[in-house]
């Protein structure tokens, strides 16, 4: 069954210089029963962002409500892990309701999708940047051969993809940069990125865990059977196409779900899939401020992801306390886990792993 549409959008909160942008007029155009609400920041929106009172309506303001700004930061950022280098994003927040999603703990109580109408500005900034790199040189676990832009760390391009043609554009330049290559995790099957052409210059990792555990933490996704059938399309349409375990979640028999889980890939994917399989493994880390959120909206998660019996507390480099798995615990995990990915999915190359 295909995920239902996640957006009904009904209110656009609007700086007026993005509304002024081509990009912005087409988004405002593509939504034209939303009521629009001027605003001067993107960023502090009165009665949005920091009401305590929202979390009731948590999901309703996540399909329902829309901002509209323009991206100030052009920087990019190195990486190492998922790709070398973090793009500035075209969207902040996702209309999906993922209950361990770091990006709320910066927006307050309500988390709707930001989206920038400033397409070309960053646009040009990635390319001006990927051609100062040249030619990637020294081979990395990032990828062999191409430096790789994570074009969605606080989105999901696939939704974003809903809202405006900014995904399009960004898989287009990546086309034409010849030692660049695009990248973005997502929960979300939206096919109309099939017809995109990447032509193998946008990696798309799938997001992957346990059914049973999905249906309580990511709520509003695309079912794992669906993101699993999706993967053959996927590389057909010529994606490269990893595997994002992540968060991975300790609870009890949970190495049985993902032996399970494995095997369900292993049965659905092609042979043209498996030979370009690989992927990246992110334990589970979560945070006192999301847990209190979330126990306004949705406390049945909670019992899988606040687990302090087998959690340690750690003050990030924000100020924030998070909770993340014992040390001793979490590297035994770690190697459990990608030794049993090893055994049942042995074609599949373990980028990274923490």
């Amino acid at each position: 069954m295909a995920t239902r549409f996640p957006l009904d959008i009904r209110q656009i909160y609007v700086d007026p210089r993005a509304a002024a942008l081509p990009r912005g007029q087409e988004i405002l155009n593509r939504f034209p029963q939303a009521e629009h609400l001027q605003v001067t920041s993107h960023q502090n929106i009165p009665g949005l962002h920091g009401n305590a009172g929202l979390v009731k309506d948590w999901l309703r303001i996540k399909r329902q409500v829309l901002v509209l700004g323009v991206r100030k930061t052009l920087t990019l950022r190195p990486n190492g892990r998922s790709a070398d280098f973090i793009a500035p994003g075209m969207a902040n927040g996702c209309a999906l309701s993922c209950a361990y999603c770091y990006v709320p703990r910066h927006k307050g109580y309500a988390n709707p999708v930001t989206t920038f109408a400033n397409i070309e500005d960053v646009l040009s900034a990635l390319g001006r940047h990927a051609a100062k790199q040249g030619q990637k040189l020294t081979p990395n676990s990032v990828d062999p051969a191409a430096w790789v832009y994570d074009l969605g760390e606080n989105s999901d391009l696939s939704v974003d993809a809903l809202i405006s043609d900014n995904v399009r554009d960004q898989i287009a330049l990546f086309r034409a940069l010849p030692h660049a290559k695009a990248s973005f995790a997502t929960k979300y099957v939206n096919r109309d990125l099939l017809g995109y052409d990447p032509q193998g210059r946008t990696r798309v990792r799938f997001s992957l865990m346990p059914a049973a555990t999905a249906r309580t933490v990511d709520i509003g996704t695309s079912s794992i059977p669906e993101r699993l059938a999706a993967i053959n399309e996927f590389v057909e349409a010529g994606y490269e196409v990893h595997l994002n375990f992540s968060p991975v979640i300790i609870f009890e028999g949970w190495t049985q779900a993902y032996r399970e889980l494995f095997g369900q890939v292993d049965a659905a994917l092609t042979p043209a899939a498996k030979a370009q399989l690989a992927a990246e493994v992110i334990f589970l880390t979560h945070n006192a401020g999301l847990h209190e959120v979330n126990l306004g909206w949705h406390p049945k998660a909670e019992g899988l992801l606040w687990t302090p019996q087998w959690q340690e507390t750690k003050t990030s480099e924000y100020g924030g306390t998070n909770l993340r798995y014992r040390r001793g615990l979490k590297g035994q995990a770690v190697s459990r886990f990608t030794a049993l990915l090893r055994e049942e999915l042995p074609y599949c190359t373990v980028r990274y792993a923490f």
